[in-house]
């Protein structure tokens, strides 16, 4: 459990992550994450990193019980890690591919909406559920995944989207049954990891020299107003709000922040 790394073949490392029970992840969670991520990236022997999930569902943000006994300690943890774990995915050396599974919640779609590529099983959906959570962010990553109104849409809403809608969109490279998801990232990563590493490596610089969008500085920008709702009690608010209604969360359990 936790976060591991293998290499199921030359040229493609798997980034893997199982937190129980629904990949909401604590902040130590966050940067071991984006630690193995970058330590893939670096290897010269890597060509592609695949990005996976045990369990239920992909990722379910952070861990809204460590924000609630930590304090203001945790939010800054979880604030610094999700930081590190989204751009660590973006900076990447080679080419990231996510494969999804089920719920991908508040940090998931940050650490998604970072990705090269995206294939997900058909039963994988998208959300940013912050606004019913006490919560903002990652508006920057779900932007690169939609329209922008569309993108508005579900963040005010706080609704999800399936992957066979995100593949209308070309956001999702492929949408397969969920018993073939890592079987299908595997085969694009095996074809990009065929080409020339290190004209793979200038590739990735390249595209990311040319995006329009600083997405490290767009996300840092939303994480102050994270902040901002949480020391002035609107958080708190919405969080006991939401919780007297007794919903149990998107992910199946009160556990999950979904934002960062």
């Amino acid at each position: 459990m936790g976060v591991s790394t293998s290499s199921p073949e030359k040229g493609i490392s798997v980034v893997g992550v199982d937190v129980p029970p629904v990949n909401a992840l604590p902040v130590s969670g966050w940067f071991a994450l984006a630690d193995a991520v970058r330590a893939a990236g670096r290897d010269p022997g890597t060509r592609c990193v695949v990005l996976t999930a045990g369990g239920r569902g992909f990722n379910a943000g952070v861990d809204i019980k460590e924000l609630q006994t930590q304090g203001p300690s945790a939010l800054v943890g979880a604030n610094r890690g999700c930081f590190e774990a989204f751009a660590a995915v973006y900076e990447c050396e080679v080419p990231v591919v996510a494969a999804v599974h089920g719920f991908c919640l508040g940090g998931g779609v940050g650490l998604v909406g970072n990705a090269d590529l995206v294939v997900a099983s058909e039963d994988a959906v998208f959300g940013l559920p912050e606004l019913d959570r006490g919560a903002l962010g990652a508006a920057t990553h779900l932007a690169r995944l939609v329209p922008q109104h569309l993108m508005r849409a579900l963040y005010f809403t706080a609704r999800t989207v399936t992957a066979a809608e995100l593949h209308t969109h070309g956001s999702v490279w492929r949408v397969v049954p969920r018993e073939r998801l890592l079987g299908a990232a595997l085969e694009v990563a095996r074809e990009i990891a065929a080409k020339d590493g290190e004209l793979l490596r200038l590739a990735k610089a390249a595209l990311n020299g040319i995006d329009p969008v600083d997405v490290r500085r767009s996300y840092r920008f939303e994480q102050g107003f994270t902040f901002e709702a949480s020391v002035s009690g609107v958080a708190d608010r919405v969080r006991d709000t939401f919780g007297n209604a007794g919903h149990t969360g998107d992910a199946g359990n009160g556990r999950t922040e979904a934002g960062g």
